[in-house]
């Protein structure tokens, strides 16, 4: 790990993955740790790693969820426009 990196901020390449590569490498190392066959400095190291990863696809989730729109229908049932969709109702 390089002197410049906190523990509070991801690694570059975590924050620049897809989600889908971002989720296939969590749960790589899911599967790694629950294993238990990891000495245990890579466990931390892989553990950490898998908090930035877990982060990245929850902000990921956060932004498609702010994206997606329900269509509102009119009386007639006809699309009328859309609105921000509730995802607690």
């Amino acid at each position: 790990m390089s002197a410049e990196k906190t523990q509070d901020t991801p690694p570059a390449d975590v924050a620049a993955l897809p989600f889908e590569a971002a989720m296939k490498e969590l749960e790589g190392i899911v599967a790694r740790l629950e294993r238990g066959d990891v000495p245990l400095e890579e466990s931390i190291a892989i553990y950490t790693r898998g908090e930035a990863l877990k982060a990245r696809c929850d902000a990921l989730l956060k932004q498609a969820e702010a994206r997606i729109e329900k269509i509102t229908l009119g009386a007639d049932g006809k699309p009328t426009g859309t609105a921000p969709l509730d995802v607690e109702s």
